[in-house]
């Protein structure tokens, strides 16, 4: 058997889903146990993952969506051959007739910094076309059904907010810190939206 051979075998068991440590030259190391038995799923539980998937490969940013058909394929390898053919040719699915808004920044940036929770600046253009400079804490991502955006806290109006991700632009990471307040920012942020929701409800039944 060739080295060109080997190399491909590994690039073929990584597209599988097995943890391989190393590179051509140096060499390989299983990091993963190989004698793992397969994934245990219910056959409902396997068609939720598969439409939850091909649901983020919709409307996820590149870099999610890649990750989505990834993950699929990694499911795939590891559940038994019956579910591995139910997997492949799974009768649920996922469309957007009306895909949510183009989006120019790099999400995949703007999710790192809300996992290290750090802050971040950009341009942003309301509902009225005004432009603004932001500096806000992000604190999570929402997919609607027509757009994608951000909840976060903004420094420059020193309260919580939500931000379309399509007006964002020139989207920049700090090196400003709010580790580890992220958690329970996100918290009270959702209870305020909770609670605007009902009394708007209480209103209109009023």
């Amino acid at each position: 058997m060739s080295a060109r051979t080997i190399y491909r075998d590994i690039d073929a068991l990584r597209s599988m889903g097995a943890v391989i440590d190393g590179e051509a030259g140096f060499g390989y190391t299983l990091i993963e146990d190989a004698t793992l038995p397969p994934l245990g799923f219910e056959d409902d539980e396997l068609e939720a993952l598969v439409l939850g998937l091909r649901d983020v490969s919709v409307i996820g940013d590149p870099a999610l969506a890649k990750a989505a058909r990834s993950a699929l394929a990694k499911i795939k390898a590891r559940v038994p051959p019956r579910q591995a053919h139910r997997l492949q040719h799974a009768v649920l699915s996922a469309h957007r007739f009306t895909p949510p808004h183009a989006v120019s920044i790099d999400v995949a940036v703007l999710r790192a910094a809300t996992w290290d929770e750090v802050a971040i600046a950009f341009r942003y253009t309301d509902a009225k076309g005004a432009e603004t400079e932001r500096r806000v804490l992000p604190l999570g991502l929402v997919y609607l059904d027509n757009s994608n955006v951000l909840m976060a806290w903004c420094l420059l109006r020193r309260d919580y907010r939500t931000f379309r991700l399509d007006r964002m632009r020139d989207l920049l990471r700090t090196d400003e810190s709010f580790r580890p307040r992220r958690v329970p920012m996100l918290r009270a942020h959702l209870e305020r939206i909770r609670t605007h929701m009902e009394q708007s409800a209480e209103r209109r039944e009023a």
